[in-house]
């Protein structure tokens, strides 16, 4: 295959909304051989190892960790690749290195179970940081393997929050700001406009580029990072205004959700759908995942996302429907904008318990005013 097949700067506008980016094509043997080489340059040598979800929340965490100790190696990981990441620790990390883990949080203690031992054998201390809804019996288990697990309640901490307070350190002003501007756009609270320019940035650069402003400016961006960021947004905003134009609008019981389908910010799209009178959302991308967004009026996207293989917090969380077995099948997801992973997680909606006698009540209130 040609590499400008694939290559985002020949798409059309309409083409890059539909098909997933050029990192999606690339075999994950390849990129696997990759990350491998790269985690044991970065953990050759190092007293302090910093294994994190490499989004705002994530990187903030190792940017104060790095005030604490200095150098950190960072070895980025996702939920799906966490013990991936953790082999890698365990192969390269020096015996008595620190390591944390940030921002990340195992579906069940098998995930882990096999390598987090020998992790915790080799290191000096481990401490593991974070702030999703965990399970207990993971939680006990994690702990149980000699691990300083600390989870921040997620309806009102960040990882980034969480690290702060349980690290013995007193940070400087700007540092601790930076959690709390991290913990406005982590939460969806969208107070303070400098944690999108935060979450965009993280999005956009290299994650040690990111690091290395953030531990320097904290939330206060420079100026010609915000260049940047306008410069890119010009394409964002315009991806987002056609995964918005493509929901559709369905009544699942006695809550309102938009399901649309797209390469875009799905926070920004469940914005504009929650402000069209929508409790939830539903963004399905090319890559085959989904996010879920809620509301006040909708709590519950972690036990929609739960069902079809995901996890995550009861106003944002994310899945993969196990649908995909072969090309053909993601030839059909992009050609169907989603169709059949819309389904899955719409019924996911549907199996969710609700007070129908209460909502019974409700619509007869409505119809006698």
């Amino acid at each position: 295959m040609k590499d400008w097949v694939i290559d985002d700067d020949n798409l059309s506008l309409e083409r890059k909304s539909i098909l997933p980016g050029e990192g999606f094509f690339v075999p994950d043997s390849i990129e696997e051989a990759k990350e491998e080489a790269e985690a044991e340059a970065e953990l050759t040598g190092a007293d302090v190892a910093v294994v994190a979800d490499p989004d705002a929340d994530g990187l903030a965490c190792t940017a104060l960790v790095r005030e604490v100790y200095g150098d950190a190696a960072l070895i980025p990981a996702g939920p799906h690749d966490l013990e991936d990441a953790l082999e890698r620790v365990a192969d390269y990390t020096e015996p008595g290195a620190r390591v944390f883990i940030c921002d990340l949080c195992p579906d069940t203690y098998d995930e882990v179970g096999e390598t987090l031992p020998t992790v915790v054998e080799r290191a000096n201390e481990v401490r593991w940081f974070d702030h999703h809804q965990w399970d207990d019996t993971v939680a006990e288990a994690v702990r149980g393997a000699g691990v300083s697990l600390v989870v921040g309640d997620s309806d009102e901490e960040c990882t980034a929050d969480v690290a702060v307070r349980a690290l013995d350190y007193d940070f400087p002003n700007y540092l601790s700001e930076l959690a709390v501007v991290t913990r406005d756009h982590d939460l969806w609270l969208r107070e303070d406009p400098r944690s999108d320019d935060l979450a965009d940035f993280s999005y956009w650069a290299d994650p040690e580029e990111y690091i290395e402003v953030v531990a320097e400016h904290g939330a206060n961006l420079p100026e010609d990072i915000e260049e940047f960021l306008a410069e890119m947004r010009v394409e964002k905003d315009a991806l987002i205004e056609k995964a918005v134009a493509r929901a559709d609008i369905e009544e699942v019981g006695p809550w309102t959700v938009g399901v649309t389908y797209g390469r875009c910010s799905q926070n920004e799209v469940a914005e504009a759908l929650r402000q069209q009178g929508t409790d939830a959302a539903v963004i399905v991308k090319p890559s085959g995942s989904a996010s879920i967004r809620g509301t006040d009026e909708f709590e519950r996207c972690h036990e929609v996302a739960g069902q079809v293989g995901g996890g995550g917090h009861p106003k944002a969380a994310g899945c993969k429907p196990a649908i995909y077995d072969d090309m053909l099948d993601y030839a059909h997801h992009w050609t169907t904008r989603g169709a059949v992973t819309k389904q899955v997680i719409v019924e996911a909606f549907w199996n969710l318990e609700w007070d129908e006698e209460a909502e019974a009540d409700e619509s007869e209130e409505d119809g006698n005013e």
